[in-house]
């Protein structure tokens, strides 16, 4: 039997569309099963679109937790998901990101477009500023995530972050060892600002 994970849940980011391999809605079960097997509550955007129905489906289905945050124009529209453990429908966009960043002790991202970057971004700005001490990853499936690290890495060689911000966000192709990175991540102790040259 497992210890228990110091994480008790995590905001997973997801595309609402499947994408064109197979191996995103793979990954995305096996990210599902094993924060369902860690006891680990899901808290997510509530719909049962894409990627993001993938995860709330097999969540359940491994007898996990499953919590959707929904703005009112997703729901009024008829996305929320109908087996989830609880959900909250928020007024906007920006507050449904609030409430999932207040209702996680730390945050992945799966494959996914503009929200799901979006998403990924703004939680590792707000661990970089200080504002919050959470983790951020992405899991790499088939190394959609690659070009993340490339652009990270380039903004670190142009003098716009520092690598230490570049490299707290955690890229790993395999969930558990994903999870386990985020249960030991420790924040950077570095400011933000780079002295000009």
């Amino acid at each position: 039997m497992t210890s228990p994970s110091p994480i008790r849940s995590i905001a997973v980011f997801s595309g609402s569309n499947f994408g064109f391999n197979a191996d995103y809605v793979a990954g995305a079960q096996a990210l599902a099963r094993e924060i369902a097997r860690r006891g680990i509550r899901l808290i997510y955007g509530g719909t049962d679109k894409g990627l993001m129905g993938v995860m709330a489906d097999t969540v359940l289905a491994e007898g996990g937790e499953v919590v959707g945050i929904i703005t009112r124009l997703l729901f009024d529209l008829g996305h929320l998901h109908q087996g989830l453990t609880a959900h909250e429908v928020t007024a906007d966009m920006r507050s449904r990101k609030t409430r999932m960043s207040e209702s996680a002790d730390a945050f992945i991202a799966l494959p996914g477009g503009l929200g799901t970057f979006e998403e990924l971004f703004e939680a590792a700005t707000l661990t970089q500023l200080g504002e919050h001490h959470k983790g951020v990853a992405c899991l790499d499936i088939s190394d959609f995530f690659k070009p993340v690290r490339s652009l990270l890495d380039h903004a670190v060689q142009e003098g716009f972050m520092k690598a230490e911000h570049s490299r707290m966000l955690l890229i790993d192709k395999d969930p558990a060892a994903l999870i386990d990175a985020l249960e030991q991540w420790q924040p950077p102790s570095t400011t933000k600002w780079i002295e000009r040259p």
